[in-house]
């Protein structure tokens, strides 16, 4: 084991990002060699919906672990409320659950790197970091078509390996600014009540798509952030991101935030972070 020489919580997703000269998130990425007879890229059935933060107010939902196996249902909640979240998604799911990170993408949501296993980065070598990400990037690629744009470290935790790796692979790293406690409490009053407490303009919030009361109470809190006036976007659409930098955390000073602790699973060993099997 190794000490980090830093451990911070991040949280929540996102989108393209770049080396120094670019402004938007593009990681370039290995692409598979091209064939004679390549097949055309699936069309996303639902643009993003231009939204400027800088002008409206807007709020992002984020959530890890997945595809949890309730993921279909929360995309049929979004797509209804004209909604769009960020995925950070694991790799071990995605290889189980290949056609719901298939749809968060052509339903112009955005998707992110959460490891492929969920092991602790501050306790795990900087190659064994290197293989899970570049594990993950791959097997979302086959998925999806896409390469996921933004890193958020299991349990929320990282350090200088971390960084490294992060620029290396040209990813910013995205935390979080607000939780949900999902994973804790498991009821949908206190969920409501824990996302609505901690919304703020252009927050970024922690959920889990494999928490069952996370997903059935989506419709009233989707609701409910409407009426007080927040556009649900990705975190792609927040102020701020187009500029990212590889390695570069966001929201800018929340690495620095020792509250985020009581958001994250790491707050309870005995609780579960990851996204459980269905067998499937």
């Amino acid at each position: 084991m190794k000490s980090p020489a830093r451990m911070i919580l991040a949280t929540g997703c996102a989108l393209g990002l770049l080396s120094a000269p670019t402004a938007a998130w593009s990681a370039e990425q290995p692409r598979p060699a091209a064939t004679t007879t390549p097949k055309p890229a699936a069309k996303p059935s639902a643009k993003a919906k231009s939204v400027d933060c800088t002008k409206v107010k807007c709020i992002a939902l984020t959530f890890d672990d997945g595809p949890g196996k309730y993921a279909d249902k929360l995309l049929d909640t979004l797509k209804k409320h004209d909604a769009k979240a960020t995925f950070f998604l694991e790799g071990q799911y995605v290889k189980a659950r290949p056609a719901f990170a298939k749809r968060m993408v052509v339903e112009g949501h955005d998707i992110g790197n959460h490891s492929y296993t969920h092991p602790k980065f501050t306790e795990t070598s900087a190659e064994k970091i290197r293989e899970e990400l570049q594990k993950t990037q791959d097997v979302v690629k086959q998925a999806t078509g896409k390469y996921p744009t933004t890193i958020r470290p299991p349990y929320g935790l990282l350090d200088d390996d971390t960084r490294v790796i992060a620029t290396e692979m040209k990813m910013p790293i995205v935390l979080w600014n607000g939780g949900s406690r999902d994973w804790a409490t498991r009821n949908e009053k206190a969920i409501y009540d824990e996302v609505l407490k901690n919304a703020r303009r252009d927050g970024v919030i922690l959920m889990h798509d494999w928490v069952a009361q996370t997903v059935t109470v989506m419709p009233k809190l989707l609701t409910e952030l409407k009426k007080r006036g927040y556009h649900v976007v990705a975190v792609s659409s927040l102020p701020g991101t187009k500029s990212l930098k590889p390695g570069e955390v966001y929201p800018a000073g929340s690495e620095k935030d020792g509250d985020l602790s009581t958001d994250s699973p790491t707050a309870d060993q005995n609780a579960s972070a990851e996204s459980p099997s269905d067998g499937s």
